[in-house]
Formats: structure tokens, sequence, C-alpha cells
């Protein structure tokens, strides 16, 4: 399981009408990806309710909703989770926050994953959040520069590289991190707006036509969704690709690299249970990853027919062959 690192002191004592009532918790969970896809948030955040103790249908309910990748719909995903009459939001996809946020100032959330916190406005500061939301970041500047790092690394003839992004602000805020890091590599970045599945054919034609060298992505619920696609895609057009998107690897991306954001999920469950105990989100802090993980698929590699440098192989938490 990921490592997550910032000391938390608790005041267990519950809260009157939170711990004592006799009604079963009721937490609402907003899912970016579907049901159907093999490792979602809520499948970790069960696993980690379950070695709690809590036994869904008996002690505790969830009221999930599904966004299957599309961020459009988070607004009103997360209306009606605040007018279910939830005890407790869990926001399962790093962009849903912002609107669960928006939806309920009162009903605790607990953020799975999220991205730029403070800067989005979400909490006032990872040690001291404020209001009625806590949980977990797991996408912070030092992440993304690290990723354009390690492409560089893998392609070092590389001075183009297009970036797939989503429209938004936390996707601008990405994308100026990336930036920044490139100038310092000397690597020009192409950034490609897409929006719909359907726009990925036409945003790699756009990428080659661009004269790019490998690509990447910003990161969501979207993009998981399509991980399959975008890495074959990428190889199709003879593109190494980073992604860090959980399984993107597996998926045929050459590279992945961050915090497995599913584990995330499941550590969340220790969040629910202290504020169903009492505890105010005001009073736990956001924490961050500590443990990394990088990826390099091999066959995607002979692929492309790209070697990899032995160093970088060095580095690697797997290699797939």
């Amino acid at each position: 399981m990921i490592g997550f690192g910032l000391a938390i002191g608790l005041a267990l004592a519950p809260l009157p009408g939170v711990a004592q009532r006799a009604r079963i918790p009721r937490i609402g969970v907003l899912d970016g990806t579907s049901a159907s896809n093999p490792r979602t948030c809520v499948q970790f955040l069960r696993r980690g309710l379950s070695e709690l103790g809590y036994i869904e249908g008996q002690t505790i309910v969830l009221e999930v909703r599904w966004a299957e990748g599309r961020s459009d719909v988070f607004p009103q995903l997360a209306a009606e989770l605040v007018q279910s009459n939830v005890d407790l939001i869990v926001s399962a996809a790093g962009t849903a926050a912002i609107a669960v946020k928006q939806a309920t100032t009162s009903i605790p959330i607990v953020l799975a994953s999220s991205f730029y916190p403070v800067e989005m406005g979400i909490v006032a500061s990872l040690a001291h959040p404020g209001g009625n939301v806590t949980g977990l970041t797991h996408f912070t500047p030092e992440l993304m520069a690290k990723r354009v790092q390690l492409l560089k690394d893998a392609v070092p003839a590389a001075s183009r590289v297009a970036v797939l992004r989503l429209p938004g602000r936390v996707h601008d805020l990405v994308v100026k991190d990336m930036e920044a890091a490139a100038r310092q590599l000397s690597v020009r970045l192409q950034v490609i707006e897409v929006r719909r599945a359907e726009d990925l054919e036409r945003a790699f034609k756009e990428v080659v036509r661009a004269g790019a060298q490998a690509v990447m992505s910003t990161q969501s619920p979207f993009f998981f969704e399509n991980n399959r696609r975008i890495a074959d895609l990428a190889i199709r057009h003879r593109l190494p690709s980073l992604s860090g998107e959980p399984d993107s690897a597996q998926a045929g991306a050459l590279l992945f690299y961050g915090p497995h954001v599913t584990e995330g999920c499941q550590h969340a469950a220790k969040y629910v249970d202290r504020i169903l105990k009492g505890t105010k989100p005001a009073d736990l802090p956001v924490e961050q990853p500590t443990k990394f993980e990088l990826v390099i698929n091999l066959k995607t590699a002979k692929a492309l027919g790209l070697t990899i440098p032995p160093s970088l192989l060095q580095r690697a938490d797997q290699v797939i062959e």
C-alpha cells in the first residue's frame, strides 16, 4: 500500500449525533470511473472499510455514483449525493473534489484523491484544512516535473513532447508545472486538448503533425478509462508514452510513474472511520504520498524500436518483459 506522510493527532471522542446515531451511517461516494472498470476506487475503499470492521449493508451503507470518465457530470452527481442525505461523502476522483466542495459546506468530505487542493481553494492548507474537507492529495508540482524528467531520461533525443489535457483550471496547473520542468530540460511541450474519447484519434494525428517525439497526459478518470486506447494509439504512431494512471504500463504505455491512487482509496477508509467516530475534518491534516512507483514496459519499447538506458531500468520498481 502507498505510504502517506503527515503526523495526525486525533481526538477520538464521538460527537453527538454522529457516532451515537441509531441508524446505519450512509457514505456517499463519487467515483470518476465506471462500475465495470476492474480497479475502481470504490473497490479499494470497500476493502479498507472491511479491514476496519465495517460490514456493508449491516454497519455501513455506500451510496455510489459513477461518472464513467466524464468530469462534466460531477456537479450533478455531487448534488444527488447531498440530496440523498448521506452522512459523509468520499470524493474518489481528483477533479471531482471541486464539485463536491461546491455542493456542500456542512457534510464531511474525504478526498480519496485530489489535485492541488490548496491552489484550488478546497482546503486552507494541508496541515490545517479547515472547513468540512480532508483526505489525501496525490498530485503535486514535484510529481509532474518528475514525469517530464523520466520521459526525457527514457528518450534522451526528445526535444518536443506532446501533452494531452482536458479543459479546466486543474489541468492548467498540471500543464504549468510540466512546462516549468520542460524548460529546464530544453524540451518544448505541445499541449493538445481533448474532451471525449472520440477526440483521441484526432489528437494523435495532431501530435504527429506537430513533430512530437513522445507523448504524456495530465491526470483524470478520463485518461484512466482510456488507458489502453491511448497506449495503442501511441504505439501505432510510434510514440513513447508516459502515464500516471493506474495500470497504464500494463495496458501498453512505455512508462508509468506515480503513486497508486486506487490503494490511496483504501487508505481513505481510515479518514471515514475517524470522522464517523467524531473527529472533525478540519482537525485531520491532508496527507501526501511518500511512495512512488516507476514501471517500464519493455514490450512496448521493443515495438517502438527503443532502447531504454540501463540507468533508468535499474531505477524501475517493475519491468514488464
